[in-house]
């Protein structure tokens, strides 16, 4: 039987369990969007999986909504809620190397800061996203989109198995040769299908990239979009870059009297030859006036490090994105509208090219949808100030309005609001059908509802 209370599940628990009224309540509610304030009723801090799959028996077994949290960076909270349970895996974040195989495999909770630490040390990577404290978990789950995609494919694509708890409380192995559906479905499907105590992926040697931010004035903004529409559907697919709009923060690379102006700007990863970037780096020089700029040869974990000083803990975050295929001469003017309106130095747009190895995976082959699209866009507002929500919420939103009719209809989930729950058919295009059913399989009743929710 499992358990009735919280007091019940702490004797079954190798974890921490907290109720309201513990001395670390509200530090274990809390997630890194500022602007989620729920209240759990029970919050399980698990230490392996096994308190996982007890958690889940709990929450099952008494009608509980139940949530899962990674990094906790889901944009509408979805690592918390109000009255239900909390499965935190902040405590299960190993990471194991084999370097021989080239693979890793790393717990349900550990970060992108954290698997990249382990893999550099043996000159390996795989595709992550672009802040440290990102858990590998939802960004997987989602896609995953980070400056690797173009060479070596989303997140997804370097899954190869996952260890996943699901609603009946079984611990399934989930790969190509052991539950294919399910493993089909964890690839795009988000927390839809259970939780994943643990996950390995292919590596690529890379250790060392040429990287950095390169700064143009505002008024060279639909040139430079121009530009980089172009450039990216040849370019060598070593080479991540992305456009955004940016405020100038007080960093020492950029002359102090502009600090707080609003620049154009290409964020460039070369992952091939370091010695080569220089090289690489000369048509982002050649398309303008560089004003200012911090690029060079870093190791690859600092530049998923780089942006964590504008996204910490606790920022009020609203979030909105679409898939793009053509960046079209009237979506770069309307870009160039609303972009330089961004609020605050946190507050930006970027659009992340997925074309290259990502387009050679088959648009059936994982539940990722839009295989077709060649940009996935993030307008993303964020500010440490409760009074700025209603002015930056509405930045971001006039600001997606004025793309839309220039993007698809679908988005990357893992850029998706807590207002976007009409969208998930859309965000999964031909896939979703097919979502539907293995949902029917493994959680009949939505047990995992709190999410981009794929209802069953």
């Amino acid at each position: 039987m499992s358990a009735k209370t919280p007091s019940d599940l702490r004797g079954l628990m190798r974890g921490e369990v907290i109720v309201e009224g513990d001395a670390d309540y509200d530090t274990a509610r809390s997630v890194h969007n500022g602007m989620i304030d729920k209240r759990p009723a029970v919050i399980v801090r698990a230490m392996n999986a096994g308190d996982v799959m007890t958690t889940v028996n709990y929450a099952r077994d008494n009608g509980q909504k139940l949530s899962i949290r990674g990094g906790g960076h889901s944009g509408p909270g979805f690592g918390t809620n109000d009255g239900g349970v909390v499965i935190d895996l902040s405590r299960m974040r190993g990471v194991r190397v084999d370097s021989r195989a080239r693979t890793a495999r790393a717990e349900g909770g550990a970060t992108w800061g954290d698997f990249n630490a382990a893999t550099n040390a043996f000159g390996l990577a795989t595709t992550g996203g672009v802040i440290s404290t990102t858990g590998i978990s939802g960004l997987t789950l989602g896609g995953g989109i980070g400056y690797l995609t173009r060479g070596h494919g989303l997140s997804l694509d370097n899954l190869i198995s996952a260890d996943v708890v699901t609603a009946d409380g079984r611990m399934l192995v989930a790969s190509e040769t052991e539950n294919p559906d399910l493993f089909w479905a964890i690839r795009g499907g988000g927390g839809n299908f259970g939780v994943c105590t643990s996950l390995e992926y292919k590596l690529q040697p890379v250790k060392t990239v040429y990287w950095g931010p390169m700064f143009y004035e505002i008024s060279e903004a639909a040139n430079v979009l121009r530009f980089y529409r172009d450039y990216i559907k040849t370019a060598p697919e070593e080479m991540g870059a992305f456009p955004a709009f940016q405020i100038a923060p007080p960093l020492p690379f950029i002359p102090e009297n502009r600090h707080g102006d609003m620049f154009a700007a290409i964020v460039a990863c070369w992952s091939g030859d370091p010695a080569d970037g220089p090289r690489q780096f000369k048509a982002f020089h050649d398309v303008a006036e560089v004003k200012a700029e911090m690029v060079g040869p870093v190791p690859y974990p600092a530049i998923n490090a780089a942006f964590d000083g504008l996204f910490p803990t606790g920022i009020r975050q609203y979030w909105k994105g679409n898939f793009v295929k053509e960046l079209t001469d009237d979506a770069i003017a309307a870009h160039v509208q609303h972009g330089p309106n961004a609020p605050n130095a946190s507050s930006t747009m970027h659009l992340y090219p997925i074309n290259g190895a990502c387009h050679r995976v088959a648009p059936d082959a994982t539940a990722f949808g839009h295989r077709d699209a060649n940009f996935s866009m993030v307008i993303i507002s964020a500010s440490p100030d409760p009074m700025d929500d209603a002015r930056n919420t509405k930045w971001v939103r006039d600001y997606s309005d004025a793309v839309a009719p220039h993007s698809e209809v679908g988005g990357y989930v893992n850029f998706m609001d807590d207002d976007d729950a009409s969208r998930v058919r859309a965000n999964y295009g031909s896939n979703f059908d097919r979502l539907t059913r293995i949902k029917r399989q493994f959680d009949p009743d939505n047990l995992f509802r709190v999410n981009q929710n794929i209802a069953p």
